[in-house]
């Protein structure tokens, strides 16, 4: 299959076996189904084989899949009557972000989500979903409308990091992801981020403060890429596969932590194997978490993000051993 990844090449070519062996069969009128049952079988197993056991590096291959769907797709696919707006109202409209009202089975919404390109042109276009401080502060100005009309919040996080050139730091960077986390803390409605690829450093952070955190199955959630990690640990970028691995930057590894919340499934393989399919778990899985959080008032809705901050982390004491002097 077209796109198909390193680790999945023995499925590649299982799978283009068994299409020799069907059209074969076809060509000499040759009654091959007992062949092709057995075929069938030994790629049925080597699939359970490798997706039951997928390690941190080739989850992330999976999130940055150049075919994963995106925020746009699983937006138009699970709220209807979606109309996107535009701007920041200060300096112009960041396509790396975009945002919008809808209704989620009739619920009025505001969504925001990082937004990746299809190809190379919609790629540069949307700066691989690497948001300038525009961006983050059209996001917020979509938030604050939603506080203001008390439409729950639903944010879609897929990005590499914030972008780091100098243009955005000269316009506010830091200020701007910093001021999405303070005002996002204090929204007094509902508030589900859902991480559907990548969630990388601040710039998924901006978008990720919520009183719920779902990750798609295999969507990962770090504190840096696992490049800029790399260059860290181990001077060179092009370890990021074993620094994903010691990052512990998995849908597992991080609801485990206790940051997220719930893990959505995917379908086997990926959420590119069947768009539809997944957009359907993320809509049930907005549904079975915004139901109780329909059911808080304003003041129980911030405590409720507070406490789930605030229980993050643990600390370890250490006694020093020897006279106190």
């Amino acid at each position: 299959m077209k796109g198909d990844l390193p680790f999945e090449q023995p499925l590649e070519e299982l799978r283009a076996k068994i299409e020799d062996v069907k059209r074969f069969g076809i060509e000499r009128g040759i009654d091959f189904s007992e062949e092709i049952a057995r075929l069938e079988e030994r790629y049925a197993k080597l699939e359970e084989e490798i997706y039951s056991n997928l390690t941190a590096s080739q989850r992330l291959l999976i999130a940055r899949h150049p075919q994963r769907p995106t925020a746009l797709d699983y937006i138009h696919a699970i709220f209807e009557n979606f109309i996107e707006l535009h701007g920041d109202r200060v300096y112009g409209d960041d396509l790396a972000i975009v945002g919008g009202i809808g209704k989620l089975n009739g619920i009025p919404v505001t969504v925001v989500g990082h937004q990746k390109g299809k190809d190379t042109k919609d790629n540069i276009a949307r700066n691989f979903g690497m948001p300038h401080p525009e961006g983050f502060r059209k996001g917020l100005r979509l938030m604050k409308q939603a506080d203001k009309f008390r439409r729950p919040i639903i944010t879609f996080i897929d990005t590499p990091g914030a972008y780091p050139g100098g243009a955005a730091e000269e316009r506010g960077q830091a200020e701007a992801i910093a001021r999405n986390l303070f005002e996002m803390a204090k929204f007094r409605v509902p508030i589900i981020c859902v991480i559907i690829g990548e969630g990388g450093s601040g710039g998924a952070l901006a978008l990720g403060v919520g009183n719920r955190i779902l990750m798609l199955e295999n969507a990962v959630y770090s504190v840096s890429s696992p490049e800029a990690a790399a260059s860290i640990l181990y001077k060179d970028a092009s370890q990021s596969l074993k620094a994903a691995e010691a990052m512990k930057i998995t849908a597992d590894s991080i609801l485990e932590l206790g940051v997220a919340d719930g893990i959505v499934p995917e379908p086997r393989g990926g959420a590119h194997r069947d768009m539809q399919q997944q957009a359907a778990y993320i809509k049930e899985a907005l549904l079975a978490h915004l139901d109780p959080l329909l059911q808080m008032n304003e003041q129980e809705l911030r405590e409720d993000r507070y406490r789930k901050y605030r229980a993050i982390g643990k600390f370890a004491f250490t006694q020093q051993i020897g006279e106190v002097q």
